[in-house]
């Protein structure tokens, strides 16, 4: 990595610089204007910029700024002409990295370009480790939960993610499929570029042609593809058939197979985002969750109020597991709102279950919830909840649980 964008409108000491660079066993790039130099300069440029400050049109000054719009650590070395040290000075003042009075020695360019590599491939390998420990922690940190559903959605993110193919994001209503897709953003090796999140109701040709570029190497997230315009749809599919780098990541709530079906949404784009598909599993089939959920949205919602932490009652937490979440993951992060406000809570029990029904589905995430904090250790789990080890099997038996599941 000795990249150097050489940029100087007089072609012979262009030249004569890029043998020297060439000489020191450096790969310089040469341009003679702004114009030409501006389309390599980018956020993953893995060299530095060496540029004169008087050029004809936009000068040195102007190329800096474009390069501290794009990397605001990407080195910039000025060069100036005999009697413009002030203007030299005052480019350091806005960035830039170092300046030198031409005509400059071999040994100076030389020495200056090897510090600002060195700089620049110190931020580069930074800015690598820190992206390797976002992508390495992202399931972890951003999807919650302790249950084998769960374990099994990280799972799923970490490999669709890694595809670098269109994914279909499903789930109900509330389940968060844009959290999802940020998720396998972070873990893809698009995670440097932007992610983008757009409505899919509010696209016409235009706005979408403007998302695609704006994602460019990056991720472009449609949420609630099922009510894409038609006339859009057919022109992301032409999109899609079309060469280029940005991921698309699509998410619904509702039957987009069902809408294909009715005439309101096209198969073949359906068939072109179904490459993969991340199923985001309801509340209600991962109850054990909801006590790691709920704690987790009180503390935010807490410090989003400022106001302190509330206490989560083992008996809170029971009465929660036993309720249905129809909304999933919103509508449980609006009770824990309500929670830490003190407001009186909704209860939303299922429809036409007794009471035997409610305690046994409240013992079942009791139980479930045990299991995941011991790692799957049946002896260990038994003896937090204080249960005989005949009657802790039974239990289990009885609702259909295995410690082995719980096992990570």
């Amino acid at each position: 990595m000795k990249k150097v964008l050489l940029v100087d409108d007089d072609a012979a000491v262009r030249e004569a610089l890029g043998q020297t660079l060439e000489l020191a066993e450096m790969e310089p790039i040469l341009a003679g204007s702004y114009i030409e130099a501006k389309d390599h300069i980018s956020v993953g440029f893995e060299g530095v910029v060496v540029s004169d400050i008087r050029m004809p049109g936009r000068d040195g000054f102007h190329l800096l700024a474009e390069a501290r719009k794009n990397d605001s650590e990407l080195p910039v070395i000025l060069l100036t002409g005999e009697g413009d040290v002030p203007m030299a000075v005052k480019g350091i003042g806005e960035g830039a990295f170092d300046f030198l009075e031409k005509p400059c020695s071999p040994k100076e360019l030389v020495s200056a370009v090897e510090k600002a590599l060195k700089a620049r491939a110190l931020v580069l390998e930074n800015r690598r480790l820190k992206l390797e420990l976002e992508r390495g922690d992202a399931a972890a940190r951003m999807v919650y939960g302790q249950s084998a559903e769960a374990d099994a959605l990280r799972k799923r993110v970490r490999a669709v993610a890694r595809a670098g193919a269109e994914v279909l994001i499903t789930g109900a209503a509330g389940s968060q499929t844009a959290k999802i897709a940020e998720v396998i953003h972070l873990l893809s090796p698009a995670a440097p570029h932007p992610f983008l999140k757009r409505s899919a109701a509010t696209l016409d040709e235009a706005r979408l042609d403007a998302a695609l570029e704006a994602a460019g190497a990056g991720t472009l997230y449609l949420d609630e593809i099922s009510v894409l315009p038609g006339a859009v749809q057919l022109v992301l599919l032409d999109r899609l058939e079309s060469p280029g780098q940005v991921r698309i990541l699509a998410g619904t709530t509702r039957d987009l197979v069902g809408e294909m079906e009715a005439g309101r949404f096209a198969a073949e784009l359906y068939y072109r985002l179904d490459v993969m598909q991340v199923r985001i599993p309801c509340l209600s089939e991962r109850r054990e969750d909801i006590p790691v959920l709920f704690r987790d949205y009180v503390a935010q919602a807490a410090e989003q109020a400022g106001l302190p932490e509330p206490e989560v009652s083992e008996e809170h937490l029971a009465r929660l597991m036993a309720q249905e979440w129809p909304g999933n993951a919103r509508s449980l992060m609006s009770a824990a709102m309500r929670f830490v406000l003190g407001m009186p809570e909704e209860v939303q029990e299922a429809a036409d279950l007794g009471l035997a029904e409610q305690m046994a589905r409240v013992e079942r995430s009791l139980l479930a919830a045990a299991l995941g904090r011991q790692n799957g250790n049946a002896t260990a789990t038994a003896a937090v909840l204080k249960l005989p080890r005949k009657t802790f099997y039974d239990k289990l038996a009885k609702h259909g649980l295995k410690a082995e599941d719980f096992r990570r």
